[in-house]
């Protein structure tokens, strides 16, 4: 009886303090917390009518105006894209296995390359350090538009058209991570690795030991930035392979939209597509938000 009383007197005190801090907000908070959850519901419904959209039958399709709330939602859309599309010459399924490896494979490269050149350039006096690092940072400043021509020659020399590679090499070099990378490296002591470096620590070790677990916050930024760099791009579709069956998804998507624009099945498939597109960018990124945050906060961008 007792322990329920004191429990009792515990939760009306931390009410009465959380209602004394409630009634301490003062009506500018108050606005602008208001904006700000009226600014994030705006934000939401573009993902809302991606959702909504994917299962809309073919009559709701083509209202117009166009409802934003799907009214008799259907797996039609689905159903199509998985059993319609197996009786083409290239499957729907091929096409998401080139993605899903080819991300993979390119977020594992960039990670990477980009940790080890941010360790070099950060914690290793080389010669011309100095120069390849302000040579990085000038990349930065580059549109991709701009270099797909050298792109294109650098992957026709080297022999690996019409391969994955075509997919994984032109996205490997990413200045963007390597200077978030290095942001991070910076910050570890020097004293720390002169100490491992004296107790027999090699510089694998020190890097693998060390550095990577400093950088996590970095990794998962960067592996974001990656997958959805790579997960939607159709450059390397369309510019280096011209076989069908090594290309990805999103050049898959594209011909839908493009070769079907008035084809009232493809349009169900290319709403339910669309989904199956968006989907991993938005799990990614809300399992992965905190670390972004705490990465912008330590790289000094504002």
């Amino acid at each position: 009886m007792k322990t329920l009383q004191m429990m009792t007197r515990r939760s009306g005190v931390s009410l009465a303090r959380a209602w004394r801090k409630a009634k301490a907000v003062d009506w500018f908070q108050r606005i602008t917390f208001l904006g700000l959850l009226l600014l994030a519901v705006f934000m939401a419904l573009p993902i809302i009518f991606i959702f909504n959209h994917a299962f809309k039958p073919i009559n709701e399709l083509f209202l117009y105006p166009p409802r934003f709330i799907v009214q008799e939602p259907t797996l039609e859309n689905f159903r199509d894209l998985f059993l319609k599309t197996q009786s083409l010459v290239i499957p729907f399924t091929r096409y998401l296995f080139n993605s899903l490896l080819t991300t993979s494979l390119t977020m594992i490269g960039v990670i990477g390359v980009s940790s080890m050149a941010a360790y070099a350039f950060s914690k290793h006096v080389f010669p011309g350090s100095k120069f390849f690092f302000a040579l990085t940072i000038f990349a930065l400043m580059f549109a991709p538009e701009a270099v797909a021509i050298p792109r294109y020659l650098v992957i026709a020399n080297i022999g690996i058209m019409n391969t994955y590679f075509a997919h994984i090499i032109p996205l490997i070099a990413a200045p963007t991570s390597v200077f978030l990378m290095k942001q991070f490296v910076d910050q570890i002591p020097n004293e720390l690795m002169e100490a491992a470096r004296i107790d027999g620590a090699k510089e694998w070790l020190i890097f693998f030991r060390i550095v990577m677990p400093v950088c996590t916050p970095a990794i998962a930024t960067v592996a974001i930035l990656t997958f959805q760099g790579a997960w939607s791009q159709t450059e390397t579709s369309n510019l280096y392979i011209q076989v069908e069956s090594m290309k990805t998804l999103p050049y898959y998507v594209m011909t839908l939209t493009n070769g079907l624009a008035n084809n009232v099945v493809g349009q169900g498939i290319a709403a339910a597509v669309g989904l199956i597109m968006f989907v991993p960018n938005l799990i990614i990124f809300l399992v992965s938000q905190r670390r972004v945050l705490a990465t912008m906060a330590h790289s000094g961008i504002k």
